[in-house]
Formats: C-alpha cells, sequence, structure tokens
C-alpha cells in the first residue's frame, strides 16, 4: 500500500498494482489410484538392466557387447542351447504362474522354492516306496505326490494368514529353509544312494520313473505341463466367476467383501494352487532333469520366478515370454564362463531388471502437477 496526500493531515493508503502475469510452481504427488504401471514398463526395465550390467562388465575389462552376444548365443544361437533354455524354463513357468495367481489377490508368495523342494522329494519317495509301478502309474502318481506336496506347503501359509493374521512373506519364507535342511535330511539319510560313492542323494530313477524326452535332447514333457496349466489359468481368469472374483479382490479388497466375497476362503484357494504348480516344477525336474533326488536339486528357481511373474505383469502370454528369457539368462551365463566370466553374470542381471522394474511402478505412481 502507498500513501498519497490528499491536503489533510491524514494520508489515505491505497493498493499497489498487482503484477502481470501468474506465476506457476510443480509440485510432485503421490497417486495411489495408478496401480498399473504402462506396457512399456517391462521393456525398459531390461533395456536399462542390460546397460547398467554393461558398466560392470566394461569395468572388468570386457567388451558389453562381445559378452551380451556370447550369451545369446549360448542360450539361443544352437539348437542345443535353446533345449537347454526350455529346460530352463520349464521349472520357471510353473512357479512364476503360482506365484502370479497368488498375487492376482495380492498375496505375496515367496515360497516356491521350498513348495518346489518338497514337491521333488514327495515324488521321490514314489520310486523308493513303490519301486516296481509300470510307467504310466509311477509317472502319475508323481505328479500327484508331487503336486499334493506342494499344495501342503502353500496351504502351510495360507491358513497362518487367514486365520491368525501372520504375513504370508514371513511364513512363506522360512518354510523355504524348513524344506531345504528336510531335503538336507533325507539325501544324506534314510534315502541316500548305497551305491552313491558317499554322495547325498537317492538313488538313480529307472527308465519307467522318468518323463519322456524330446529326442536326445533333455527338454522333457514337462513343457506340456507348464502350456496347458498357462492356457487353464487364461481361461479362468478371463471367462469364469472365480477368475472374476479373483480380479475384484485384488483391485478392491473392501469393495469385494461388501459383495459378500470370501476373501480368506480364495487366500487358501489360490495358495493351494500356487503350491502345487510349484510342486509340479519339483516333480519335472527330478523326474525330466536330474532323474534323482540330490542336494540342491534348484538353483534358485523358486526366487527367480518372483521376477519372471512380476516382470509379465501377471499376463499368461507374458509369463511364457519372461520364463523363456530367464531361461536363456542361465543358460547364457554358464557360456561366459569360457570367456573369463563368472556365471552369476546372470543373477547379476535378474537382480538389476527387478530393481528397475519396482522402482519404476514406484515412480509411475507419482505425478509432477503445476499449481499456481
Amino acid at each position: 500500500m502507498s500513501p498519497k496526500n490528499t491536503g489533510n493531515t491524514a494520508a489515505v493508503l491505497e493498493p499497489l498494482p498487482a503484477k502481470s502475469g501468474k506465476r506457476f510452481g510443480l509440485r510432485l504427488e503421490y497417486d495411489s489410484s495408478r496401480t498399473r504401471s504402462p506396457w512399456w514398463s517391462p521393456i525398459l526395465s531390461v533395456i536399462l538392466a542390460l546397460l547398467l550390467c554393461a558398466v560392470f562388465i566394461a569395468a572388468n575389462g570386457m567388451n558389453p557387447v562381445t559378452v551380451y552376444e556370447k550369451m545369446f548365443r549360448g542360450a539361443f544361437g544352437t539348437s542345443y542351447g535353446f533345449t537347454e533354455t526350455m529346460v530352463k524354463a520349464i521349472p520357471l513357468l510353473l512357479c512364476g504362474l503360482g506365484i502370479a495367481v497368488a498375487y492376482r489377490i495380492s498375496v505375496w508368495n515367496i515360497g516356491a522354492e521350498g513348495q518346489l523342494t518338497v514337491g521333488a522329494m514327495a515324488a521321490t519317495a514314489v520310486t523308493i516306496y513303490f519301486p516296481d509301478l509300470p510307467s504310466f502309474w509311477a509317472i502319475t502318481l508323481m505328479l500327484i505326490f508331487g503336486t499334493a506336496a506342494g499344495a501342503l506347503w502353500g496351504l502351510m501359509t495360507a491358513i497362518p494368514r487367514t486365520h491368525f493374521g501372520v504375513n504370508e512373506l514371513i511364513t512363506s519364507l522360512m518354510l523355504n529353509y524348513v524344506a531345504l535342511l528336510a531335503l538336507d535330511y533325507v539325501v544324506f539319510g534314510p534315502w541316500k544312494d548305497p551305491a552313491g560313492f558317499n554322495f547325498p542323494g537317492s538313488p538313480m530313477f529307472t527308465a519307467a520313473q522318468s518323463l519322456p524326452v524330446l529326442g536326445t535332447t533333455r527338454l522333457h514333457i514337462g513343457l506340456i505341463f507348464g502350456l496347458v496349466a498357462v492356457f487353464i489359468y487364461f481361461l479362468m481368469v478371463k471367462f469364469t466367476r472365480w477368475g472374476y472374483e479373483l480380479r475384484l479382490i485384488g483391485a478392491n479388497p473392501t469393495a469385494a467383501r461388501y459383495a459378500g466375497i470370501h476373501i480368506k476362503k480364495h487366500i487358501i484357494i489360490v495358495m493351494l494352487i500356487s503350491g502345487g504348480l510349484a510342486g509340479i516344477a519339483g516333480m519335472a525336474e527330478v523326474s525330466g532333469v536330474t532323474h534323482k533326488l540330490m542336494q540342491g536339486i534348484s538353483p534358485g528357481y523358486g526366487y527367480t520366478a518372483i521376477i519372471v511373474a512380476w516382470l509379465a505383469k501377471l499376463n499368461p502370454l507374458g509369463l511364457i515370454v519372461t520364463s523363456v528369457l530367464f531361461g536363456g539368462l542361465i543358460v547364457g551365463g554358464y557360456s561366459v564362463q569360457t570367456i573369463g566370466l563368472p556365471s552369476s553374470i546372470s543373477e547379476m542381471l535378474q537382480g538389476s531388471i527387478l530393481f528397475f522394474l519396482i522402482a519404476g511402478d514406484m515412480i509411475h505412481r507419482f505425478r509432477i502437477r503445476r499449481s499456481a
């Protein structure tokens, strides 16, 4: 305000002229409603992970392009490499599908590693206690036992969540270690092969106890198990009432509860399915690949499958693509050992992809707005 002399002793205050134009600031807002990231987010995450790992490869004195080319050729450049990639993709697909089913209703199952392990143990039990069964009945019983064991392991996570409010992240993770210790017990103890030169492991499976393979490769019919399971998952989620209820629970649990949907029942069902699929993966691994139960039956398929499901955004076709991609990363990691790099480069790539996926999903929920 400025004083104006009017001839009197007092002064009248008048407002100063307003400045022309407006000033706008920027503010960062968190929008919790933006739960779905763009379709290109997984692709960008893979590209950024490759660029980040390229820095470390270059720091190690090697050409990143040469290393990536070696990995690609090792995983997809030959018929042997491609079939080995598909062999690795089978447990990733089955475990990733199980994780995706659970995450549909925001249930975090990170216990696929343990569920795979107990599935492999249950399938091996059939070969030990029923050694003379014909091929059809042996494979069928191994599949049933493996599925049931994985489902039971998943149920052991679901019950504490639904009845006691225990976070499933804790129970599913801890049960992984229980399963691994149980595996050590049987392969070092009652199931140890007396003709195995003191190595921990069960007796070798017979031909009747082994899954059929494609020609002279190691690619077995466990791939059919995975593809059929993905197809059923697609039909159930898209065209059934159960699938609609899963989508509703995942989108808005409160609305689903008011609609009369029994959320606890659905949690138990999805954990049974999730664990059962991982159990099938364990059965396929011992019957189709190793042909015996041994220590370290899984190199971490259950943990890698978490990234597979996340990268696929729970999409059925995406699960197939990402499981093949990560199977290729594992096989490609083995191939770079011939040029002096450790196979753990594939694990570095997996971790980088997960990092950028999570970071991208978090950044996507923020908006930059202009404010006057």
